[in-house]
């Protein structure tokens, strides 16, 4: 039990060690399992990618080799009724047709007598040669046959010239029953012809197309074809590399015409009644894709099925390989950060160390780093200030005197406001009562501008700033005996909102040191406070002697610098203290024509409280 919690124990210690306290151990532990998830699920979905196209690259394979078995088919199809189209063109084969099924054999062979020896008659062929010619022409038939559904007898051709005229009497045989299906679908051939023209071969399909009078309409029997299912396989032959699964054909009750696997013939498809509620999948010898062609007219299904475990061979090499790629991308992603996380994670110890020596009191401890990346400018940085924390130590002891001197000086030097503003009230009424009554204002308006600027708080109501202007334009106004003078204009309702202080005073001194002219009478400045879609807009337009362009533009671009500069100070400070305060929508807008004077709007917001400054 002991032995259990000292390993408890030990095991915590090493986790506060190494993982806890560590930050470098938690990077490259995040690193990990971000890197681990990452390329995981990466891998995922790409092998779920290129595995379903590869899925579907071997299902549209199976596709095209069922669209060559359904074009096969077709072309057969379309042969046969080409048949009967030719002799139907034929007007002396057609009748020659017409007589053989509707007449006795022995009749038959005298009309064919008598028409031979009519010379007139040169394009009549021999016999019935005509179909005869077909069966040769194409060896994928294996018998061909005439049926007369009046005299009930089959004619039947078979490859290698071999006829044979059967009488298929309803007494003796279904033949005529299923004769009367006039049913043009390919099918499996009838048991009953089989049996009577000696065919037992599996591998076949049957083919049958109506014969007719051709001027009464009037049915005659039919034409019979029979083809060896074995020549569908020809069309498969580019395919038997990359077929996955087989192809089978089906009549329309589910017989097989074809099978690729060749395990089906002979017997009804037994997953015949799954596919007509097939969607992609269904569980035929196992779980298969399964993909139909219909070929409405004739009648037939082709029906395309790859089981899954076939498919999914085709891509079990691509899984081990993404595997071993995952794998390897891994290691090699990890390995890298690891021996650079490790490097930094000694040089960062090798920081913490020294500085634990320092704060034992060994400054003389120095950093050996020469490297230029961040962790070599915190060596640098740390030497620099022990350095400079030497030479600070040295300098204590006369910086000390220095200060006690300075204390001594400022005490010296403090004068008591209240003091001041006495001593300047003596002087103005002195000034009263000896008939200067122009000095006596401008010292009552200096004082009381002195009163406004050592005020502690940092923002005026409207109505003070301007109180604040008008006297420091009275001074003015008296400095130039009564050549300035000024409008001050403000509502009412704006009188009591809040404005930072000395928003005004710059740019009145602005105007009194560039733009006023001491020779003229009628120098003149107004300002006018409005109320403007949420803003407050105070405009100070005055008569100087305005700025040029060049000097404009370089004022506007002062203002807006981010470099200290002495160009335009007052101008710029309140500029810059709008934008701070206020936002980048605020600030000073100076407009100005040489000769005509000056414009500075100045706005900001209408709210009843604004920053402290």
């Amino acid at each position: 039990m002991l032995h259990g919690k000292e390993f408890i124990l030990k095991g915590k210690s090493l986790y506060d060690n190494y993982v806890k306290n560590n930050l470098f151990m938690k990077m490259i532990l995040l690193f990990a399992l971000i890197t681990t998830v990452t390329i995981v699920t990466f891998s995922y979905f790409m092998f779920n990618v290129m595995s379903q196209s590869i899925v579907r690259n071997e299902l549209e394979n199976q596709k095209k080799a069922m669209e060559s078995v359904n074009s096969y088919m077709t072309r057969k199809y379309e042969s046969v009724q080409s048949i009967m189209l030719d002799v139907y063109r034929n007007e002396s084969l057609s009748l020659h047709l017409a007589y053989f099924l509707q007449h006795p054999f022995e009749d038959y062979m005298n009309y064919q007598l008598d028409q031979y020896a009519d010379e007139s008659n040169t394009d009549v062929p021999k016999g019935l040669d005509f179909f005869e010619n077909k069966l040769d022409s194409d060896t994928d038939i294996a018998n061909l046959m005439l049926y007369s559904s009046e005299k009930q007898f089959l004619f039947a051709y078979k490859q290698g010239h071999v006829t044979r005229l059967l009488s298929t009497n309803a007494s003796r045989s279904y033949i005529p029953d299923a004769m009367a299906l006039e049913n043009t679908m390919v099918s499996v051939p009838n048991a009953w012809v089989r049996s009577a023209i000696n065919q037992y071969e599996p591998k076949l399909f049957s083919m049958r197309v109506p014969i007719n009078d051709k001027n009464t309409l009037k049915n005659l029997g039919q034409l019979l074809v029979y083809f060896n299912s074995d020549r569908i396989s020809n069309a498969l032959d580019s395919y038997h590399e990359q077929l996955k699964g087989y192809i089978v054909v089906l009549g329309p009750s589910g017989e097989v015409l074809f099978d690729s696997s060749d395990r089906y013939y002979g017997v009804r498809y037994p997953y015949a009644d799954k596919i007509d509620s097939l969607y992609d999948t269904a569980m035929m010898e196992e779980e298969s894709y399964v993909t139909t062609l219909t070929q409405n007219q004739a009648g037939y299904l082709v029906v395309g099925v790859a089981p899954k475990s076939e498919v999914a061979a085709a891509y079990k090499g691509l899984k081990r390989t993404i595997m071993i790629i995952s794998a390897v991308c891994i290691v090699m992603v990890l390995l890298v950060p690891i021996l650079v996380v490790s490097n930094f994670a000694k040089r960062t110890n090798k920081i913490i160390r020294f500085m634990r020596k320092v704060e034992s009191g060994d400054l003389s401890a120095r950093i050996q780093d020469d490297k230029e990346d961040e962790l070599g400018q915190i060596s640098r940085s740390f030497n620099d200030m022990l350095d400079e924390l030497t030479r600070h130590i040295d300098r204590v002891y006369k910086a000390e005197i220095k200060q006690k001197h300075t204390e001594l000086a400022a005490l010296q030097a403090r004068v008591n406001p209240h003091f001041l503003y006495n001593t300047l009230e003596v002087i103005r009424m002195r000034a009263v009562s000896q008939g200067a009554r122009d000095v006596g204002e401008m010292i009552y308006s200096l004082s009381v501008l002195f009163k406004s600027f050592v005020q502690p708080k940092g923002e005026n109501t409207l109505k003070d700033e301007l109180e604040t202007s008008r006297l420091y334009l009275e001074l003015f106004r008296i400095r130039y005996k009564d050549k300035l003078s000024y409008e001050i204009t403000c509502d009412e309702s704006l009188a009591g909102r809040k404005i930072m202080r000395m928003a005004l005073q710059p740019i009145i001194e602005n105007y009194v040191v560039h733009g006023l002219q001491p020779k003229r009478e009628d120098n003149r400045i107004t300002i006018t406070t409005l109320q403007l879609d949420g803003r407050v807009r105070i405009q100070a337009e005055d008569n100087g002697i305005g700025i040029e362009p060049e000097r404009l533009e370089s004022i506007r671009e002062a203002m807006d610098s981010l470099e200290e500069t002495g160009e335009s100070f007052g101008l710029r400070s309140v500029h810059e203290r709008l934008k701070l305060l206020y936002g980048t929508d605020y600030g000073l807008v100076i407009e100005s024509t040489p000769g005509v004077g000056t414009m500075v709007t100045l706005e900001f917001p209408d709210i009843e409280e604004a920053p402290h400054v």
